[in-house]
Formats: C-alpha cells, sequence, structure tokens
C-alpha cells in the first residue's frame, strides 16, 4: 500500500496529494474524488524486480450527486510460482526433484473511499476503509483492517492537500499453518525455529501538499507541486528526529492543448551509511509521459532514472477512462 499507483503520479514522484482530482484519488488523497465529473475507470500495471513481482490496480469512481462521490480500488503485489525446495531431501538424505512444489505470495488492498464537499466551498473531505489480505501459499495468511482520511482546499488557484494514512493504525492477524510451519522448521537446522508474531501493525503517516497550475498562452499548462511526507518515527529520511521523520518530493508536469503531457520528478532522500561509515544523500528521480483524447488517457512512467537510489528502476503504464463518454 506505499508503493503507489496511476503512472501519472508515479511520474511526478507521488507529489500530488494536493491536486488528485479523479478516480486515482482513492489511493493518494480521497477528498480529490469529488472533482470527477461523472464516473471514471483506472488501470495499471507495474513489473518489480527483473520482472519477478508483478504489480496491478484497478479503481472506479462515481460522482453521486453534487456534494459527494464514492469510489473503489483494488491493488494486488504477487511473487508467482516460487520454487518450494524445503522437501528437496527426503528422510534418507537423498535429493528428489520430484519433491519441488511451487506456491505463490500475494498481497491484496481493497479500499472504499467517500468524498464530500463541506459548507465551506474551498474545502473537500474523504475517507477510506481498507481490507487487507496477504498470502504466503499454504504457509499464512492474514486479514487486516484500517482507515485513511484526507481533505483539500483550494483558494486563488493554489491547492493544499492532508492525507493521513492508517489514521487508527492498521492490523493485521497472520493465522500460520502449523503443518506447513514444521515443515519449514525442520528443513534447515536451527533456522525458523521459532513461530513468527501473529500480529503485524502498520503506525499512522502523514502527508502535506501544496500545488499551482500556471497557464501559458492557453495552450500550455505547468503543474508544480510539492509533497512532505511523515512517518512518525526516526528514519532514514534526510529530515529526521525522534518525533517525526520527513521525506520531501518534487513533481511537475507539463502540458500541451490538454492532450500531451511530459512528467517529472524527484523523490524518496534518504541518508544511506556507506562503506566507509560516511553518509550520502540516495534520491529517487521519476520521468513520465501521457496523452489524453476524448475522454481516454494513457500514461507512462520511469521510476527511478539514473540509478540514484537502492531501487531498481520500473516501467509502469496505466490507463483512464472517463465512462460519460460512452452514453
Amino acid at each position: 500500500m506505499n508503493i503507489g499507483v496511476d503512472a501519472a503520479a508515479l511520474g511526478m514522484s507521488n507529489a500530488v496529494t494536493a491536486s488528485t482530482g479523479d478516480v486515482n484519488s482513492g489511493y493518494w488523497n480521497p477528498a480529490g474524488l469529488f472533482r470527477i465529473e461523472d464516473s471514471e475507470a483506472a488501470l495499471m500495471h507495474a513489473s518489480y524486480f527483473a520482472n519477478i513481482a508483478q504489480y496491478d490496480y484497478a479503481a472506479y469512481a462515481k460522482k453521486i450527486d453534487d456534494r459527494s462521490a464514492w469510489g473503489i480500488s483494488l491493488i494486488r503485489f504477487g511473487v508467482d510460482d516460487i520454487l518450494n525446495t524445503t522437501q528437496l531431501i527426503d528422510s534418507q538424505g537423498n535429493i528428489d526433484y520430484n519433491r519441488i512444489s511451487l506456491f505463490s505470495t500475494a498481497d491484496y488492498g481493497l479500499t472504499f473511499s467517500y468524498a464530500r464537499k463541506s459548507q465551506l466551498k474551498e474545502i473537500t473531505y474523504g475517507v477510506n476503509a481498507k481490507v487487507i489480505r496477504r498470502i504466503i501459499g499454504e504457509f499464512a495468511s492474514s486479514w487486516g483492517f484500517g482507515f485513511d482520511a484526507g481533505l483539500q482546499y483550494e483558494k486563488n488557484d493554489w491547492k493544499f492537500g492532508v492525507m493521513v494514512r492508517d489514521i487508527t493504525t492498521t492490523y493485521n492477524i497472520w493465522n500460520i499453518d502449523e503443518d506447513k510451519y514444521n515443515e519449514i522448521k525442520d528443513a534447515v537446522a536451527g533456522q525458523n525455529q521459532e513461530v513468527p508474531e501473529s500480529t503485524e501493525i502498520t503506525a499512522p503517516k502523514a502527508q502535506l501538499g501544496i500545488a499551482k497550475k500556471f497557464e501559458f498562452h492557453y495552450d500550455y499548462t505547468l503543474l508544480a507541486a510539492v509533497n512532505l511526507n511523515m512517518q512518525f518515527a526516526r528514519t532514514n529520511d534526510i529530515f529526521a528526529s525522534d518525533a517525526v521523520s520527513i521525506d520531501p518530493a518534487v513533481g511537475f508536469e507539463f502540458g500541451y492543448t490538454e492532450l500531451v503531457f511530459l512528467r517529472a520528478g524527484v523523490g524518496n532522500f534518504q541518508n544511506v551509511e556507506q562503506i566507509d561509515g560516511s553518509t550520502k544523500v540516495n534520491f529517487q528521480p521519476n520521468i513520465g509521459l501521457g496523452f489524453k483524447y476524448k475522454g481516454i488517457q494513457v500514461d507512462y512512467a520511469l521510476t527511478d532514472l539514473g540509478d540514484q537510489s537502492a531501487a531498481l528502476y520500473s516501467n509502469i503504464f496505466s490507463v483512464k477512462v472517463d465512462l460519460s463518454i460512452f452514453r
């Protein structure tokens, strides 16, 4: 649930808390769902770790009335056909390749979103209810539940946004298959001798955003956006303390006649300790490209351009459709 969705947003290094206003707002800031005009749908696919892991996303959102909107989205991140070699050696010490089996591991996130315009016309707010499902083959599985809350404020073409993820703390409760666990426990002497914790906790995080769209000669636009991504603990973020750690992100979108878009951004600033004990600031640059025609928008993003951070780059594609064009 931390990776992000929509190639347009990822091309801007996720700096969209204030500016998001479409079907993908269910992820970035549910308050932005209010800006959709009718109904929209979105799809995204990305491959990670040299195509080992697959990341997929689908979403739908619809205007309820002139004061509210709702949406639903599903995310899956999975690795399929993993070799299970824990039974490779039989009880007699013989290697038997027929004992190798395959399993998959996947995380699912189902989100229900609701947005509403407040009595103050400049302010909209939204909430998410999330159901988390995690599966590790036949070994273990878990269920989790959590909530997000977001707010957007617009004044004089300036947009401001606040998003608090897992506002009540999200809990995942694991169910571990004892028989399968015992097989793993005995596979390698001295390893996996204790049952893992059955409760997994995701602490709250906050994002503050500001954005402004500039227009030039009616045909050209430039959207500039800044995010401050905060965790309430000391991390390797570029600004870190025991109370809060802040990772800034900056994104730009250059548009021509609302038809072609070029995007760039930089984020994920981290203090990384080097072998010699010194500290180096790593960051993740992203770029993107988009086309929009008659309610259909296709976007592409290349993340981690230049390998400035520890993560490998990924090619991401997404499609967004204004469903009112089919009426």
